[in-house]
């Protein structure tokens, strides 16, 4: 790991260092969330520092690991079938969210635009080759004591991937599309980053035009010869040849990244295998049901190119709250100006689900980018005049030691690195390690494997709390 790139965007603290921006050539562009305080000049103080970013970002990890380790005990909280928001479904948004919040306040001041773009460039392929390395295929997670790849078979998207092109998208914006405005009122707003705003609605059109009007043709893929009972095995056609379709076989998100990226590089096991027609346990995983369709087994990648082109707006909406924060000083002008733009753009949202466009996280559809922007937006709000307003800090301090160190718990906690690393440690038998006989245990105390479960996933939580608060104390923070 190297100090000259600092860690990726959706992970890390913010600090205000506006005196550092233009004090020379090696320093134009900041960290998205600079680095620990030197003792040097110009050195941050604690004052400085903007805890509820921390304690947005640490709360969108610990729920990351809420709903994918306890999503199976809990279907209700895991990521929506198809159609719907669910607890799980904010996870994503939130994290692009902060990317773009953490952007507008990183480019506050840029010396040299050409040197600025180059780091962007760069940090947005190092983000990318992290997530390629831990969501590729090489790391099988826990319960399996393996590791490696086909290369011929690496998924080339994921979670990081996306926050790599969002953060690259927005952070170009803000270094060429922003005008040389002062910010007095919400008029002089409007025209400094008016530009910006027509790019990221250039973005959303883009993705509609592609999503309604692309037409999607009759397309077939090889079935896995070990598969749920009821199916058969080999080559499956899927009939379309319809334009517009927002329904898991035939929607033109899933057609560009099979004929892009091709059917062997996508996610294998699409939440639409949860949906009543692929699932007889819906909506939870379970054997496919008589007479189901032949795309209940098709790969399909949540995040993928076209709706990762339109994932990038929420970063867009980050970086307009994020605007706020820089021009507006008074606490609860902020708070204002950003319920004044969360809540339009969550009825928004709703408007357009009544209209007949449906909230779909696996396509990222205009619907479910308003109403999450706008439920994070409200979240900022509230978190921001409860923990720097208010000052109300100690009952949120460890979803701030998360906050500060989500890098690693994201690589780690998330991504199973140290659950399945522990899990190597056995008693004659795989079975039989540390990581599964506390699950096991907690199954026994409560009398219930999903209460059990439950409680073994916030323990982890807590756990992690814990070692981000150490390694706060000792002044660690994981870089890239």
């Amino acid at each position: 790991m190297s100090a000259a790139v600092d860690v990726a965007p959706l992970l890390l603290p913010y600090r205000d260092r506006d005196r550092d921006r233009d004090t020379g050539s090696s320093n134009e562009i900041q960290s998205l969330v600079p680095s620990v305080p030197s003792n040097g000049p110009g050195a941050s103080t604690p004052s400085q520092r903007l805890a509820s970013l921390d304690v947005f970002r640490g709360l969108t990890v610990a729920l990351m690991i809420l709903v994918d380790d306890a999503g199976g005990a809990f279907p209700s909280i895991n990521h929506s079938p198809w159609f719907g928001i669910t607890l799980a479904d904010f996870v994503m948004p939130f994290f692009l969210f902060l990317v773009g919040v953490s952007i507008s306040l990183a480019f506050k001041k840029i010396s040299n635009k050409t040197t600025a773009t180059k780091k962007v460039m760069l940090r947005a392929i190092n983000l990318f080759l992290l997530g390629l390395l831990l969501q590729g295929g090489y790391f099988h997670g826990r319960n399996h004591l393996t590791y490696g790849v086909d290369v011929g078979k690496i998924r080339w998207l994921g979670v990081l991937q996306r926050i790599s092109i969002g953060y690259l998208l927005a952070s170009i914006s803000e270094i060429w599309l922003v005008n040389n405005i002062m910010v007095d009122s919400l008029a002089d707003l409007a025209r400094k980053y008016y530009t910006q705003w027509l790019f990221a609605i250039g973005l959303c059109s883009l993705y509609m035009c592609f999503l309604y009007g692309l037409s999607v043709p009759t397309w077939e893929y090889e079935a896995p010869s070990m598969n749920l009972s009821g199916f058969a095995s080999g080559t499956q056609i899927v009939y379309c040849g319809v334009r517009g379709s927002l329904e898991p076989p035939c929607n033109a998100v899933g057609f560009i990244d099979r004929v892009i990226l091709g059917e062997h590089h996508l996610y294998q096991h699409p939440v639409y295998r949860r949906t009543k027609e692929c699932s007889v346990k819906s909506p939870d995983y379970g054997p496919l049901p008589p007479n189901s369709p032949q795309w209940c087994l098709a790969p399909f990648d949540p995040e993928g190119i076209l709706s990762s082109l339109m994932a990038a707006v929420t970063c867009f909406v980050g970086l307009h709250f994020g605007h706020i924060l820089l021009h507006f000083k008074d606490p609860k002008q902020r708070v204002l100006l950003w319920s004044m733009s969360a809540v339009p753009l969550l009825v928004f949202g709703y408007v357009l689900v009544i209209l007949g466009i449906p909230s779909c996280k696996p396509l990222y559809t205009v619907s479910y980018a308003c109403i999450t922007a706008g439920v994070s937006g409200l979240i900022l709000s509230i978190i921001f005049y409860i923990v720097d307003v208010k000052h109300f800090r100690k009952p949120t301090v460890l979803l701030q030691w998360m906050g500060m160190n989500a890098l690693l718990i994201y690589a780690l906690g998330a991504c199973d690195l140290f659950s399945a690393g522990l899990q190597g440690f056995y008693w004659r038998s795989p079975e039989n390690n540390l990581v599964d006989g506390t699950e096991a245990l907690l199954q026994a105390m409560l009398h219930s494997k999903n209460w059990g479960t439950l409680a073994f996933v916030i323990l982890e939580i807590l756990f992690w709390g814990l070692v981000s608060g150490f390694l706060h104390m000792k002044s660690l923070y994981i870089r890239l």
